[in-house]
């Protein structure tokens, strides 16, 4: 079977492995980022509505701040990052599927004023009109080098998991900087965006249906059923 290859940040890394395993997929978990929170400056909490997340990395990683927020109102990218918001103390009123503009139109009218958690880089925003989003870059994910043992692995062809648009251009710089061909590997990109940054020149290249892991995970089942080694 054609090896999985996820290389997101932990803990996204190890979950989404186990997803795929249960599918009967032969993923390996190699990170090429490492998570950092950033220093933020958090807004008074009576200016603030409604919180928006877009990962549960922003839960992870923002720090003390967070603390009063506690019980506001929040709507989350999708049902990870909700579950997550709840455990965290966050009232849960909105849960997205296909990144966080599909919230946009879940906003209750009263929620006027959103303060948005986010990594560095992120997707814009539109938000209805008269609803002002605030923003706060409250982490930050930094590529790795290349492991010896992925570039072991990459000698032969695989299928890599690409979950954003900085992981795409990462892996393709990394790829091209240690002298391995594209030519024999498949993409499955996570969204339109993703296939974009991850350039040309690889043996497929392919989006999932939906910018969500489980759409992904299904993209790759089928991918790996195609281009089977045997």
């Amino acid at each position: 079977m054609l090896p999985v290859i996820v290389i997101r940040p932990e803990p996204g890394a190890s979950a989404t492995c186990a997803n795929a395993r249960a599918l009967g997929l032969d993923a390996v978990s190699a990170p090429l980022f490492a998570v950092r929170p950033l220093a933020w400056q958090p807004p008074p909490r009576e200016e603030v509505d409604a919180i928006l997340l877009g990962s549960a990395n922003a839960l992870r990683h923002a720090g003390p701040a967070l603390e009063c927020y506690r019980g506001c109102p929040a709507y989350a990218v999708g049902l990870t990052t909700a579950q997550a918001a709840d455990a965290a103390g966050f009232a849960v009123v909105g849960t997205g599927s296909g990144g966080l503009q599909s919230v946009m139109p879940m906003l209750d009218p009263a929620h006027r004023r959103l303060l948005r958690l986010s990594g560095r880089e992120r997707v814009e925003l539109e938000p209805p009109p008269g609803v002002r989003i605030a923003l706060r870059e409250v982490y930050a994910s930094e590529p790795l080098p290349l492991p010896q043992p992925l570039r072991d692995r990459l000698a032969a062809p695989a299928l890599v998991l690409l979950h954003s648009g900085e992981a795409a251009a990462h892996f393709a710089q990394s790829l091209d900087a240690a002298g391995i061909g594209r030519g024999i590997h498949r993409i499955a990109a996570l969204a339109p965006r993703v296939a974009e940054r991850a350039g040309s020149g690889w043996a497929a290249l392919e989006v999932a249906e939906r910018p969500d892991d489980a759409a992904l995970l299904a993209l790759a089942v089928q991918m790996c059923q195609r281009f089977s080694l045997g």
